[in-house]
């Protein structure tokens, strides 16, 4: 068995497209919705008929002199941003204050975090689904309404149940609308053979939040309190979020164009037969549940997001409980949002050219190495060592997000990512909800973090197992169509 061996081979035969329906690009920027898509699937998962050759592509009266994928890699970056921030980087620097004034425990604080967890993943259920077949639009405007009317109500939260519902139900279900699972189902239907760069480009907002709003709204708290900054998270998430959802559309075939920015000449020449073969080797939800790798995967990287999950909300309390003040603590968690951000081009950039799986185990490697020295560092107070551990684990953590994304889509296809995704995402994220309150609980029985943050480590050093035994799984016989047919 080859591990680099990740993509099947295509022919670089020229690839027909489906019939020319109507010119829709010269209204994009207007915000026009194309008057004829690809026809959806009946059924998410039920019995279909097998994939055809190729998508629908409206006719295009010219080629943008700028691909508008690129338009919504910005526009993914802006979401990205906004809820990263809304639902982690930032839950550190408001855990012992709201704790210590509302006399509450730091298992109790991570409660609405827990519960917001569930409901994302419920809301997994329907969203990447719902993308595939009308885009992620609509889901991203009422996501920032609901992110950001749920902050400003925090800041009025005066009892746990209150908290609870406010931060578990209404601003994770509004970030899990307006985040990574709606733009990145997007960006996989926009990109192939770029789609690890152009999703470590969009998640690079997730590290440019754990570099400015730990140490912003640890300050901001301490000047003006906990209330006034989360009123000013409410504003911010108007601010970005609702210009991030106004850019998003669904696939490029409904504007007359191809994934990669690829032209009618380089699709007509065979070009773009790898992003015919990704559409067309797409595998349904039935299809992907009845595969092995749809289950290695989820466990895989369920872990590895248990990990993530950890390091970023409990890395305040962590360090500070551990010894380290505030301030420090908060420019940790920056120190490692900024290679965290560097890295995540890099690991799309492998993920395109080198393999994916080897790219995926090699960064859970570097994670468990660096939980390793975290702890000792913590333990013995050497600041510096604190900090190369940190900035370990954040080149790792990078690559979690566009080496994830690009191993799902290109293990599935484009056609029907969102709805395979949406059946794998609930369970990854309950697997991740287990890893910050049960580390809380383990430090409210026994007053440390030692043996929950090495089990964090045991984790990562798990998944980087498991993920060199996914193999690549095939569509069955009957539904597989050549890329050349």
């Amino acid at each position: 068995m080859s591990l680099t061996q990740e993509r099947p081979e295509v022919s670089t035969a020229p690839v027909p497209v489906g019939p020319l329906t109507h010119s829709g690009l010269t209204e994009l920027g207007n915000g026009a919705s194309a008057t004829a898509a690809p026809a959806p699937p009946t059924s998410n998962g039920g019995p279909m008929a097998p994939p055809a050759p190729g998508p629908v592509v409206a006719a295009a009266t010219k080629q943008p002199r700028i691909f508008y994928g690129w338009w919504m890699v910005g526009a993914g970056f802006l979401a990205a941003f906004t809820t990263a921030g809304a639902q982690g980087y930032i839950a550190g620097a408001f855990m012992v204050p709201m704790s210590d004034e509302l006399g509450w425990t730091r298992a109790q604080f991570l409660y609405g975090q827990t519960v917001g967890q569930f409901f994302m993943a419920f809301a997994g259920f329907f969203v990447g689904a719902y993308v595939d077949r009308y885009g992620a639009r609509p889901l991203m405007f009422i996501g920032a309404a609901l992110l950001a009317g749920a902050l400003f109500a925090i800041s009025e939260v005066h009892e746990l149940w209150q908290w609870v519902i406010l931060r578990g139900v209404f601003s994770m279900l509004g970030a899990a609308l307006l985040g990574f699972l709606a733009v990145n189902v997007t960006l996989s239907k926009w990109f192939v053979e770029q789609r690890g760069r152009a999703i470590g480009l969009a998640s690079i907002g997730v590290s440019m939040a754990g570099i400015l709003l730990p140490v912003v709204a640890t300050w901001y708290v301490d000047e003006f309190g906990w209330r006034a900054t989360w009123r000013v998270m409410a504003l911010g998430v108007v601010m970005l979020g609702f210009p991030a959802a106004a850019i998003m559309r669904r696939t490029p075939e409904d504007y007359g164009m191809h994934p990669d920015g690829k032209s009618e000449s380089q699709m007509a020449s065979g070009g773009g037969a790898r992003a015919m073969a990704d559409f067309a080797n797409s595998f349904t939800r039935r299809q992907a549940i009845r595969t092995q790798a749809l289950y290695v995967l989820i466990v895989t990287f369920g872990l590895g997001s248990l990990g993530l999950m950890t390091i970023i909300v409990l890395s305040i309390p962590y360090l500070t409980d551990s010894g380290f003040s505030r301030g420090t603590a908060a420019i940790m968690l920056s120190i490692l949002a900024i290679p965290a951000g560097v890295s995540k081009p890099v690991w799309g950039w492998m993920a395109d050219v080198w393999s994916e799986r080897l790219s995926t185990s090699l960064s859970f490697i570097m994670n468990a190495v660096a939980m390793v020295i975290i702890v000792l560092a913590a333990q013995t107070q050497a600041t510096l060592m604190l900090a190369i551990g940190f900035f370990i684990v954040g080149w790792g953590i990078g690559g979690q997000i566009p080496l994830q994304e690009t191993i799902w889509a290109s293990y599935f296809g484009r056609r029907y990512i969102g709805a395979v995704r949406s059946v794998a995402m609930p369970f990854t994220m309950l697997i991740a909800a287990s890893g910050p309150i049960l580390v809380a609980t383990y430090f409210d029985t026994f007053g440390n973090y030692d043996v929950a943050m090495f089990g964090i480590g045991a984790a990562w050093a798990v998944a980087s197992l498991l993920i060199l035994v996914a193999q690549r799984p095939r569509l069955p016989a009957s539904a597989e169509v050549s890329p050349a047919a």
